[in-house]
């Protein structure tokens, strides 16, 4: 009962419309029954003055949105009253009124099937945390909220409960249900020491864990923000809309005109106007987007608008980042050498402790870069059980290395050019597919050269076909890596355009100048966040945190896998096909009856009846859009 109380209230025009239309109806049963003629005259002033009133109301709003510069379709919805009103038709007129304005209670509803996906996102959001006292572990817990939570904070996880925030296992070996991040089905086991994520699932026993980062700054609440975001975003589907509104308008006034004109008959103007009403182009379109939306929550993508999805589905060309986006973007340390001078083309390996110097003294610089090859320097630093050497005076160049001083050594790790600077004689070294360099200069000299591997990913090269196969046209790698590795994972991918040693404004540059367009970007680094904001859909990949790549982003792919850019795509072009045919069926239905009705085989209260019908199936095949279509995407096998 409080539902049905809490609808009322939020459409009371929708109420007073079918209570007026009860009582009219009445009225005139009263009348058709042999009561007296005046019910009959009551039942036409009280529909007719009603209908005038919304006819004003309906006018100031259209006039409005025409001084904004925007001609919609509420012109038909008047003239189609206007004309039923004043032929008598006042039963006719009323239904239309109730299509006006129950259509943003239908609206609202087709919505909310269409994003039941981003809804369930948003639900699962956990909302209370179990805070232990540090000082007295075992004593019961306190229950907060988790927007509360600060870093540090002992936090108890009851069997089935979704993790809170962001932190470390404290407490023994325990699995988690991670499918909501990582789309793994099967629960993954956790021992001590290891993270744990905002929104994943404790299985079946209770642990303990210390949280590392606050509700807001945890990776499941940054993918809810993004969520809200995507439902904030209007679709395009006033563009969409107003692109058939007015020769749909022309359309219909020629046909109404001419039935009027050949039969001399005012009311078979009214009966085709009454067919002409627009919701299949007001509703039907927005439905489909909000259900391609949808469609892409369920598969891992959150996209930031329906404007989106209609340039993905329209996209010519798409660029690939290298490292993390084409390659797992987890470089592992292969080789150390030392420096190659003129002449030379591979350096001579060093010998155990001067391998383990240099990796010691490039480690404690790297802690102080964002790049991800900074990770597999230091993760082979800590495999080797090398501790950090003290540094200070840290300065990261963007996308060039950084510059430290470590143990009382100016140290410089990052690309060549970078070394060069100081130490022109360096040379670059070979290297096989899929290896790259940093290079190191200790105090002004090259010192050596470290090698790591970053492997293309499995289906890379199957989601490049699939792209072309979906339409795009070119395919490009824009990277800051060396031509040699870039080359190289390319060909492995089947891309054959590449531009490599690029600044992040090279990349901003190229992407400008291509000519096919709509282009797509997908990147996963800060340094992604230029490049992915200029292109017209900027894809980043994984929602590791409030990062400058996901925040610049129109989509954001929360698995780390490659397979879903051309996923995205191919629900692009579902739903930008669903949403067009919606319209066009609409259309088609309206035009269609409208023919039938300007001969006269149609009275305007059941074409106006006949319209309801055509609404609702314009908006149960716009929900189709919600199946994302069927996929022919190959995706990394978790």
């Amino acid at each position: 009962m409080r539902r049905i109380v809490e609808v009322l209230k939020k459409y009371p025009l929708v109420v007073v419309t079918l209570v007026m239309l009860l009582v009219v109806l009445a009225l005139d049963i009263v009348t058709w029954s042999g009561g007296p003629e005046g019910y009959h005259v009551t039942a036409q002033w009280l529909g007719s003055l009603y209908v005038i009133g919304i006819i004003v109301y309906t006018t100031i709003d259209m006039i409005r949105d025409m001084m904004r510069g925007h001609f919609g379709l509420d012109i038909l919805a008047v003239v189609a009253m206007a004309a039923a009103v004043a032929t008598g038709e006042y039963l006719a007129a009323l239904i239309v009124v109730l299509m006006l304005t129950g259509g943003e209670a239908l609206e609202d509803y087709a919505a909310m099937r269409a994003q039941s996906d981003l809804n369930a996102l948003l639900k699962r959001a956990p909302q209370t945390a179990h805070r232990l006292d540090p000082d007295n572990p075992d004593a019961p817990p306190v229950d907060v909220p988790a927007s509360e939570v600060r870093p540090g904070d002992l936090l108890l996880l009851r069997p089935a409960e979704i993790v809170p925030v962001d932190g470390t296992l404290e407490s023994g070996e325990a699995e988690f249900d991670e499918s909501t991040m990582t789309g793994e089905s099967l629960p993954v086991l956790r021992e001590t020491g290891d993270e744990i994520y905002s929104g994943t699932v404790n299985a079946t026993r209770a642990v303990r864990m210390r949280a590392t980062a606050s509700a807001a700054n945890s990776q499941y609440q940054q993918i809810m923000a993004l969520v809200s975001d995507a439902q904030e975003q209007k679709a395009p589907t006033v563009r969409l809309a107003d692109r058939y509104a007015v020769p749909f308008t022309i359309v219909s006034l020629i046909i109404a005109g001419l039935a009027w004109w050949f039969s001399g008959d005012p009311v078979r103007f009214a009966a085709v106007l009454v067919l002409a009403t627009p919701c299949p182009l007001l509703i039907a379109a927005p439905v489909a987007f909000i259900g391609g939306m949808s469609a892409a929550a369920r598969d891992g993508i959150i996209v930031k608008g329906g404007a989106t999805l209609e340039a993905l589905a329209k996209t010519r060309s798409v660029t690939f980042d290298k490292t993390g986006t084409l390659s797992h973007g987890h470089p592992e340390l292969v080789a150390i050498r030392s420096t190659v001078t003129a002449g030379q083309r591979e350096g001579s390996a060093l010998d155990s402790a001067e391998s383990r110097q240099l990796l010691q003294y490039a480690a404690s610089a790297e802690n102080y870069s964002s790049h991800v090859l900074a990770e597999g320097v230091i993760t082979a630093a800590r495999e080797q059980g090398l501790e950090q050497l003290p540094t200070t005076d840290a300065s990261e160049y963007a996308t060039q290395g950084v510059e430290a001083t470590v143990d009382g050594h100016v140290v410089r790790v990052g690309k060549l050019a970078f070394i060069q600077e100081i130490d022109p004689s360096v040379q670059p070294v070979d290297l096989e597919a899929g290896q790259t360099s940093v290079a190191v200069s200790i105090d002004g000299r090259g010192a050596g050269m470290l090698i790591l591997a970053d492997a293309l990913r499995e289906n890379a090269r199957p989601t490049v076909d699939r792209l072309r196969e979906l339409g795009v046209e070119d395919v490009l790698m824009l990277t800051g890596d060396n031509e040699q590795t870039a080359h190289a994972l390319a060909e492995q991918a089947n891309i054959t355009e590449v531009h490599a040693n690029l600044r992040p404004q090279d990349k901003v540059d190229i992407v400008r100048e291509l000519e096919k367009r709509p282009v797509t970007m997908v990147g996963d680094g800060v340094n992604d966040a230029p490049v992915l904001a200029i292109a017209e859909v900027g894809i980043a990949m994984g929602a590791k945190g409030a990062t400058a790549a996901s925040e610049s982003a129109d989509a954001v792919i929360r698995r780390d896998d490659i397979g879903l850019v051309a996923r995205a795509v191919e629900i692009g072009g579902h739903t930008y096909r669903v949403a067009l045919s919606a319209i066009w069926l609409g259309m088609i239905l309206s035009v269609g009856l409208m023919l039938v009705a300007a001969f006269g085989y149609i009275i305007p209260v059941i074409g106006a009846l006949l319209q309801e019908l055509v609404d609702l199936a314009a908006i149960l095949y716009a929900l189709r859009a919600r199946t994302g279509g069927k996929s022919k995407v190959v995706l990394e096998k978790g």
